[in-house]
């Protein structure tokens, strides 16, 4: 009896040990979507292997960068269930068992949303945003939540009063640009596959040109920004910070959709594919036209700047783009003038009420009287209170970037110029100037080309790494398209990443093993 009992066990041991994963060190340098999948598929790791992984190395290496928030402790138990799911099905969902870092701004279900603000400091969403549905329906794993510039005040640099400063992770004397800083360090430090940010001026754009990142963000109308903290809700975009154009694109095609409780997403009915995968072409620059737009690019440009940004325009040729060079947008300057609206206490009082539903937070009033730890965030959320019309004293209403007649005229412009000249997208540096040092950001803040032209026209500009400078600073290139134009721009993107493939991880210092 001791015998056969003694066999069927070890029989029922070979049986689980064959369904597992084989037991093998995963490299987390760069890993993709469909390599992690692939793995999953050949039983190399599983989805909880992967999880403990990316959380081992999020403690060993945070410290200095200071990208994390908070950890989700629910991580690898959704992991688990995730590889149960698959072993019983034998079927991957489109981001099943992907690790995602997500904005502290916002909102999911059993974490803290923030803001980096102390008004919100204990702030636990009952439900999560839309996107954050669409993604967990899709098989991803919030991993983590990332640090951000407190309330999205900052472009410049990235500082809360919940979690401090993050450190650019390729030179941490430098800013990570904000405010979607903390993701932009925490994905460029390979702690996630990919992550969410959101983009009011510059804050997906920008931080991913810091790092090294490709930054999508999209026609205002295509994701809707449902639960999320607002900074002014009528630029306000949330999108995909990633390392590859396909990464970004795979959450992208996930996010899609209208949703009843964002009404600017109706605008995009009739105007969205379910596949945006498939223009992943790397031919995709071949008798594609680029127009450059030299007002920006060579206003007050740093010269490293230029330098790599005339090797990009070479670069695109070479990869069969015909260049338009030095495009003239008629009235650019005047235009581009008197486009913003100072709309945060409206949003920020709507959305407190909406979701936190705190008797002793309900206006901008009572979160400058729970105070903040930067005199950054402090100023402007006096300024804000105080202010509600558009910037420049212009005596005139503000709306959405459909209805805006200021907005609608800039973006008139833009597209006139490109149907004359038969351009795809127009390009110009994300930034014309190196990172700023942490130390000195409100000084060194230049050439921030992101705040100019699709906050306001609403349209989708992605940024793509075009190298580095001296002191190991990444920089990016933009392509700007037309209304609804994600599938040129994601080809004409992918095609110069995979033609020059200029990203490269940071070497963090403090790695264990």
């Amino acid at each position: 009896m001791y015998r056969k009992t003694a066999f069927l066990s070890f029989i029922i041991l070979l049986i689980i040990g064959c369904s597992n994963p084989k037991k093998t060190s995963i490299n987390l340098s760069e890993l993709t979507i469909s390599k992690i999948h692939d793995s999953y598929k050949n039983g190399s790791y599983s989805s909880e292997q992967l999880v403990k992984e990316y959380i081992k190395r999020i403690k060993g290496n945070d410290s200095e960068i200071n990208a994390i928030s908070i950890i989700n402790s629910n991580a690898v138990t959704i992991a688990k269930e995730l590889d149960l799911e698959f072993q019983k099905t034998n079927k991957l969902r489109p981001l099943h068992g992907i690790p995602i870092i997500i904005k502290d701004n916002i909102n999911t279900k059993n974490l803290p949303t923030t803001g980096g603000a102390l008004a919100l400091k204990d702030f636990i969403p009952k439900e999560n945003a839309f996107v954050i549905k669409k993604l967990i329906a899709a098989g991803a794993i919030i991993i983590a939540k990332s640090n951000m510039a407190e309330w999205a005040f900052s472009a410049k640099h990235t500082e809360s009063s919940t979690k401090g400063t993050t450190r650019n992770p390729y030179n941490l004397d430098h800013v990570p640009a904000g405010s979607s800083g903390g993701t932009a360090a925490a994905i460029a430090s390979n702690f996630a596959t990919i992550g969410l940010g959101t983009d009011t001026g510059n804050s997906i754009r920008g931080p991913s040109s810091h790092n090294a990142l490709v930054g999508f963000r999209t026609t205002l109308g295509l994701i809707s920004r449902e639960g999320i903290i607002p900074l002014f809700l009528r630029n306000d975009v949330v999108g995909p910070m990633g390392r590859t154009v396909e990464d970004a694109t795979r959450i992208l095609e996930i996010m899609t959709g209208i949703d009843p409780k964002d009404k600017i997403t109706r605008y995009s009915e009739g105007k969205t594919v379910k596949n945006y995968s498939q223009f992943l072409n790397k031919n995709g620059l071949k008798g594609a036209r680029i127009g450059v737009l030299r007002e920006l690019s060579e206003d007050n440009v740093d010269p490293e700047i230029k330098v790599l940004f005339d090797k990009s325009i070479i670069d695109l040729g070479s990869l069969g783009a015909e260049i338009i060079d030095s495009i003239v947008i008629p009235n650019f300057a005047e235009l581009r003038q008197n486009q913003w609206c100072s709309e945060f206490k409206k949003d920020v009082e709507e959305y407190l009420a909406t979701y936190v539903k705190n008797d002793t937070i309900k206006t901008i009033e009572d979160i400058i009287r729970i105070g903040s730890t930067s005199k950054y965030a402090s100023d402007n959320l006096l300024s804000a209170s105080k202010k509600f019309t558009r910037w420049g004293d212009v005596k005139e209403k503000c709306f959405d970037a459909y209805k805006d007649p200021r907005r609608v005229a800039f973006r008139e412009a833009i597209e006139r110029v490109m149907d004359s000249l038969k351009i795809d997208a127009i390009i110009y540096p994300t930034w014309n100037n190196k990172p700023a040092r942490i130390d000195f950001f409100e000084k060194e803040y230049l050439g921030d080309n992101n705040q100019i032209i699709a906050p306001h026209t609403g349209q989708p500009a992605f940024t793509v790494p075009m190298g580095s400078t001296k002191g190991n600073l990444p920089a990016g290139i933009q392509f700007l398209g037309r209304m609804y134009s994600e599938p040129t721009l994601i080809k004409l993107a992918y095609s110069y990443e995979q033609g020059t493939l200029h990203r490269k991880e940071p070497k963090l210092k403090t790695i264990k093993k």
